[in-house]
């Protein structure tokens, strides 16, 4: 099991920043890496190196590396970077509105003032730069240092050249490579204020965790850090507190908050041996319960996990961004050149205003707002999914799903409610116990028909002992006792019933050593919002398709009601699976399910959707996950993935056209470096600023 590492690294400026500590690390086959960007914390999953030499492996791209422990505080320099170097840019920038006898004027005044801003541009974008170079992707803090350096050294070199002259001013652009630099600080200060928005939701699930909890030892009570509880603990909580952890009721009732967790606003009613999960707020009553998994292993601390790693799961999309992007800085590295040599020999532009173009083609670029488009659309998306009580694991999920063109819906427990009662049981041979038998059978299934008729035939169960007991998924039950008697109880098919009047009427039947002794007739009521949904996604026109092993005037009986487009029905696990491979070969599919028996169909569909409640094999299946039981959550699932899906276009969009627009612009000098410097400082914050926008965005369509 791969083990989680985290550090505080000082030097991350930036999204490219992080992509290059990403690709080093995959040189090490270390493939899981979280980076937040605006806190300069790396999370690192592997099971090949300890701490220190995954530490070892950062410091040696050049920068500072903390394993991160709790003690550890955050120290931020870009605030009193910023705030130092616009203090000693504003006086370069006031030369420019004053008379050439003015002090402003003084190249020895000008020096004093801009040598210590680009001495701080050095070392805050340098080793960003170098490990951009050593890891063959040139990022955007190349392109800034160049610029800066490129003003710095022209202005330095003309006022040597012309020490003496009286036009010595008219080569000074000390005021430039100030300005580059502090601009571009500033564009970082509100990237990583803006980014830290986009991660609202995932620090809000943090902070339902407890800290404390109170437990019971030996009649007394003690407060102790939950990292320190067990399973098996007995914890007091009381109105008002969070539930520490995971754990069971052994005394008492409460009405309980779930909404941060699930989603749905309605307080929950627990009581005596029902399950409460870690995070969630006790609205009213007094429980004493028993902790039932360690701290890792929590409802909460998944759901956590999960909306970390969907985070730096992208979609397809964003390959066409990070293969240019590999490219980019190189490009505008040889557009400047190109727009220094044909504006100064082919156009007779002088030497001074052709190497300012060539400055402001390098500073107006900008590779971070590509790297910036998807995963800060990502984190808004799956952040708002997660408030809901939908998990979306990952970008490819959400890009998969806004594009989906067929739905198809499992029926029992999906469609339905999946509480099956009993409508009929027809007996033909009344020398056997029907009642107990199929409650005995029945028992050793988790299928939400079997729950059922285990629930309502419980009062008949016996001391019936079997010697061996095989369930077939999706088909039945194969049976021997200690007499050497066999049974069989499952579907139509399965059981090989070969009279059609007495398949249309019941769905499950009994033999034994191959005599037919019962038969069960069986009803279930639609779930509600089931027809809200269908209809739904029939306005979009996606295709709805219900795949079910019950019996077909079952299942058309259910469609019409629904409004399903397609039927298919009688249909085993394995046929399921032959059903979805076809579909999803034809267009882009979703399954929605919640058995066992699903769970391999949910891995063929491009994306497969299952609740939290249904069993766990079909929930690690899916790659979306509904916390409660709400079908309105796959509406707004499908709501928050397009709206996302159309954000990260939006930011690509921008991303392409505002350096298409700007370098041409910048090669023909309608753009001087400083202004260059401005705009390319708040590029990335309009692509940010759109991603914050669908934390707000009315998606209701």
């Amino acid at each position: 099991m791969a083990v989680a590492y985290q550090y505080k690294v000082e030097g991350i400026n930036c999204i490219n920043c992080a992509n290059g500590i990403k690709s080093h690390l995959s040189k090490k086959q270390i493939t899981k890496v979280n980076i937040n960007v605006s806190k300069g914390i790396v999370t690192i999953y592997n099971d090949q190196y300890n701490a220190g030499e995954i530490e070892q492996f950062i410091d040696d791209l050049g920068y500072k590396t903390t394993f991160f422990r709790d003690e550890v505080k955050q120290s931020y320099k870009l605030e009193r970077y910023l705030i130092f170097c616009t203090l000693l840019s504003l006086p370069l920038l006031g030369h420019m509105f004053v008379g050439e006898d003015h002090f402003l004027q003084n190249p020895w005044l000008q020096i004093c003032l801009s040598t210590p801003v680009l001495l701080i541009g050095y070392q805050y974008f340098a080793i960003g730069a170098l490990n951009s170079i050593r890891n063959l992707k040139p990022n955007m803090n190349v392109l800034i240092l160049m610029g800066a350096s490129a003003a710095y050294v022209y202005s330095l070199s003309g006022w040597i050249l012309n020490y003496n002259s009286l036009q010595v001013h008219h080569y000074l652009f000390f005021e430039t490579a100030a300005t580059i630099i502090t601009l571009v600080l500033l564009g970082n200060y509100f990237e990583k204020r803006s980014i830290t928005q986009t991660t609202t939701a995932l620090d809000s699930l943090q902070q339902l965790q407890s800290k404390e909890a109170i437990k019971e030892v030996d009649g007394n009570l003690i407060k102790c850090p939950i990292s320190a509880l067990k399973i098996g603990d007995v914890l007091i909580v009381n109105q008002g507190d969070s539930i520490p952890i995971d754990a069971e009721i052994i005394l008492g009732e409460c009405s309980v908050d779930e909404s941060m967790i699930s989603g749905e606003s309605t307080p929950v009613f627990k009581s005596t041996h029902q399950k409460v999960i870690g995070g969630t707020l006790i609205l009213d009553g007094n429980i004493k319960c028993r902790v039932t998994t360690d701290i890792t292993n929590t409802i909460l601390s998944q759901i956590i996990e999960l909306v970390r790693n969907s985070q730096e799961d992208k979609p397809k999309i964003q390959q066409l961004g990070d293969k240019i992007s590999n490219y980019f800085v190189p490009a505008v590295l040889g557009i400047a050149i190109v727009t220094f040599l044909i504006n100064y020999y082919s156009f007779n532009i002088d030497f001074q205003n052709s190497i300012l173009r060539a400055i402001a083609v390098l500073v107006i670029s900008c590779p971070c707002a590509m790297g910036l488009a998807t995963p800060t659309a990502v984190m808004v998306g799956v952040g708002r999914a997660a408030k809901n009580g939908v998990i979306i694991k990952g970008g490819s999920t959400i890009e998969l799903f806004s594009k989906t063109k067929k739905i198809i819906f499992d029926k029992t427990g999906t469609l339905t409610n999946g509480e099956f009662k009993i409508h009929e049981l027809k007996k033909w041979n009344e020398n056997y116990n029907a009642e107990s038998i199929i409650y005995e059978l029945e028992k050793y299934s988790s299928h939400p028909i079997a729950k059922s008729l285990v629930k309502h035939l419980e009062s008949k169960k016996t001391n019936i002992k079997f010697d061996t007991v095989n369930e077939l998924k999706g088909k039945g039950f194969h049976a021997t006792d200690t007499k050497g008697n066999s049974y069989q109880f499952g579907s139509a098919k399965f059981i090989e019933i070969i009279d059609p009047l007495i398949e249309k009427d019941f769905q499950l039947f009994l033999k034994i050593n191959n005599e037919l002794v019962a038969a069960l007739s069986i009803s279930d009521e639609i779930k509600k919002g089931a027809m809200d949904l269908t209809n739904y996604f029939n306005r979009k026109n996606i295709e709805t398709i219900l795949l079910s092993g019950d019996i077909k005037q079952k299942c058309d009986a259910l469609a019409n009601e629904l409004n399903i487009n397609e039927v298919i029905a009688n249909q085993l696990p394995e046929d399921k699976i032959e059903k979805i491979k076809q579909f999803s070969k034809e267009n882009t599919t979703t399954m929605i399910g919640d058995g066992i028996n699903d769970a391999p169909a949910l891995t063929k569909a491009h994306v497969g959707i299952s609740y939290s409640k249904a069993s766990e094999v079909a929930v690690k299946s899916a790659s979306i996950v509904l916390l409660n039981h709400n079908l309105e959550m796959v509406q707004k699932a499908y709501q928050i993935c397009t709206h996302t899906y159309l954000t990260i276009k939006q930011n690509l969009f921008w991303a392409f056209a505002y350096n298409i627009i700007a370098i041409p612009l910048a090669s023909m000098g309608y753009l001087n470096p400083i202004f260059a410097a401005l705009t390319m400082a708040f590029s990335d914050i309009i692509v940010i600023g759109n991603s914050i926008r669908l934390k707000y965005k009315n998606i209701d369509s």
